[in-house]
Order: structure tokens, then C-alpha cells, then sequence
């Protein structure tokens, strides 16, 4: 199963479509070049797949949708393993 992760913006490039986010402690670039509107700044919470930031999303439902994937259990777990070994920038 593919999920869709709400992560916490860190750091935003400065001169590229990229940002640093966290999600569950684990940090990697994200491609935000799919987002439209202002400009990403951290602390800004965005839905993650497959290494894009697909939507911006408030921090609430943000961390709703955290809960209810942890209650997943064994595909979140996957999911977070996966975001863990990506590598983009």
C-alpha cells in the first residue's frame, strides 16, 4: 500500500523546487515544484508521496492524519521505512 504522509516543513532551498520536512523524526528532501501558491516557509505542513509534497494542509489536519495512519500499524511502519531510504536532491 502507497500512503500519502503529512510531513512538517524544516527548511526550504532557496534555489530550488526542494524542502527539507520531517515526518516521525525521520528528515529528507521533498520536491515541492507541484505546489502552487506562496511560497513554503517551515513550520508549513504538506502531504507527502513518493518524495512530492502533493498539497499543503494545516498543522490540525495534519496531525489527525498522522494518528490515523499510526494506527495502521504495519503499513505505516512501511511507509515511514520507505520515506526513510529516499534520497532526492
Amino acid at each position: 500500500m502507497c500512503l500519502a504522509i503529512p510531513g512538517e516543513i524544516v527548511e526550504v532551498a532557496p534555489d530550488r523546487p526542494l524542502a527539507t520536512v520531517d515526518i516521525g523524526g525521520v528528515r529528507r528532501a521533498v520536491d515541492t515544484g507541484l505546489l502552487d501558491g506562496p511560497p513554503l516557509a517551515a513550520g508549513d505542513w504538506v502531504l507527502i508521496h513518493v518524495g512530492f509534497a502533493l498539497s499543503r494542509i494545516d498543522e490540525d489536519e495534519a496531525r489527525a492524519t498522522l494518528a490515523l495512519l499510526e494506527g495502521l500499524g504495519d503499513a505505516y511502519d512501511d511507509e515511514i521505512d520507505a520515506f526513510r531510504e529516499s534520497r532526492i536532491g
